[in-house]
């Protein structure tokens, strides 16, 4: 499909789960993270969390340009007004549906289930990008919950290092549940998880999901 090849040949991931890609003539981040060049070429910037590796104003800045719409849950809007003044903005809740600036999105709760990092109730979030015919879902830190196996997506991007979240067997087995076309593996071999992860996982993952790695 040229639109599934032609979406996943745009996605990028710098460090951790520092995302861009492009759909539709616009550009898409998630949790800019060291990004040391200033580019200014977002139209959107979605934040998962307000960890540092996910929530760095200084990535947003060399991203963000007149007009560019800053998404972030509730619990970063403060900071986020005092960042982006003049940009549009939205704060976001979980298990809800947005159609903002151009933007199709759904939000998808993430939090862990035996560890206090990313606790239920802080309200942070995945997304779920509706992209013309393709989902993209961009997980944020969780672990393997019930409500990260109830989303239907093409593509999916979740984290794999363990410790702060879901390890490469959990998320595998959590991709495999939910059974896209393509995984992409996030969080892993810099701060947390080994490098070698990313092979580990994909070994775990059923025939019928590709594999990709952009780390």
């Amino acid at each position: 499909m040229d639109s599934m090849k032609a979406l996943l040949d745009s996605i990028t991931v710098n460090t951790q789960s520092s995302i861009r890609f492009e759909y539709a003539g616009k550009v898409y981040y998630v949790d800019p993270f060291e990004l040391t060049k200033p580019v200014n070429d977002a139209d959107y910037i979605f934040v998962t969390h307000d960890h540092g590796d996910h929530y760095d104003e200084s990535s947003i800045a060399n991203v963000i340009k007149p007009g560019t719409l800053l998404v972030t849950p509730e619990s970063t809007a403060k900071k986020a007004a005092v960042l982006a003044p003049e940009n549009p903005r939205l704060a976001v809740q979980p298990e809800q549906w947005y159609q903002e600036c151009g933007a199709e999105f759904e939000t998808v709760p993430a939090y862990n289930l035996d560890k206090n990092f990313h606790p239920k109730d802080n309200g942070w979030v995945g997304y779920l990008f509706y992209l013309g015919d393709l989902r993209l879902y961009v997980a944020g830190d969780t672990d393997a919950t019930d409500d990260a196996e109830q989303v239907s997506a093409d593509i999916v991007m979740v984290p794999i290092g363990g410790y702060y979240t879901m390890n490469y067997a959990e998320a595998a087995e959590l991709v495999n549940e939910i059974a896209p076309e393509a995984v992409i593996p996030t969080h892993y071999g810099t701060i947390v998880g080994d490098k070698e992860d990313g092979e580990k996982f994909a070994r775990l993952i059923d025939e019928g999901t590709t594999v990709l790695f952009r780390l």
